[in-house]
């Protein structure tokens, strides 16, 4: 009685989940609000496709998809899409875009990463660097020829300006004065030693004897052991020369113990 008022009335048979045709717009319009949300096509997603399919299989599959095709699919704008994107899905997004892209050559003025790498332990050395070599019995040392003057004593600066600083002595004739072209010069500010030979001092090898000889022509005197001599003065070891504000303390190398000329490889 209940089917015929039904029928009578032009209404569909119900379901126990509704009629029909609801259940069928409604799938319809679940899938059509999923295909708006979805921000990275403008086609049905897969959810829709799959409801479209559930659709399918139900007996009324021939409506169902004329009013699918006929519905219209709302088209998606990208600003659109780009506001509905979650903040992390877009910055997952960006970070991941450098990936997916073939990589950019280089061009001028691009900043570029210089790796930094130590060298290697097995490197060769540099030519100039010279090896230590063991030595092995008995060493050969050669004393034929000078690598300069040969040294035969020292002046050393026991008062005034230079205190503590030496002077080397020379074979031969040694002119000593405040000028630093001087043999000897006693260059540490004293002004009242004359800027040439204010002196000399004079080694003999062959008597092995050192000689004072103060320059007579000079204003200033010179003194060995506070005395003023007028002429050569032979040289002891410690003696003290003054000259000017500065003394000096001769030290002498060679002499009655040792020479130069002693030693037996030396070429004349």
């Amino acid at each position: 009685m209940k089917d015929d008022k039904r029928a009578a009335a032009g209404q569909a048979p119900s379901t126990g989940h509704g009629s029909l045709p609801n259940r069928i717009l409604g799938s319809l319009r679940d899938a059509l609000n999923a295909a708006s949300k979805d921000d990275r096509s403008g086609e049905i997603s897969l959810a829709a496709g799959r409801a479209a399919d559930q659709v399918s299989a139900g007996p009324a599959a021939e409506p169902a998809k004329a009013a699918a095709a006929a519905a219209p699919v709302p088209a998606r704008a990208p600003e659109a899409s780009a506001a509905v994107r979650p903040a992390g899905t877009a910055d997952a997004g960006r970070r991941a875009e450098p990936l997916a892209r073939e990589p950019r050559p280089l061009e001028t003025g691009d900043p570029t990463t210089h790796a930094l790498r130590a060298a290697s332990r097995n490197a060769a050395a540099p030519a100039d660097a010279a090896k230590t070599q063991a030595l092995r019995g008995k060493p050969k040392v050669q004393r034929n020829v000078f690598h300069s003057d040969p040294v035969v004593g020292w002046l050393v600066v026991v008062g005034g300006p230079g205190l503590g600083a030496f002077r080397p002595i020379f074979e031969g004739n040694n002119a000593v004065g405040r000028g630093k072209d001087q043999r000897i010069p006693i260059d540490f500010g004293d002004p009242s030693i004359s800027s040439e030979a204010q002196a000399y001092i004079r080694y003999d090898s062959m008597d092995r004897s050192f000689l004072f000889v103060p320059n007579l022509s000079k204003t200033n005197i010179v003194a060995i052991n506070d005395k003023k001599p007028t002429g050569a003065v032979k040289l002891e070891p410690m003696d003290v020369i003054t000259m000017g504000r500065t003394q000096l303390a001769f030290v002498p190398f060679c002499g009655e113990e040792f020479d130069w000329s002693e030693l037996p490889d030396l070429k004349e």
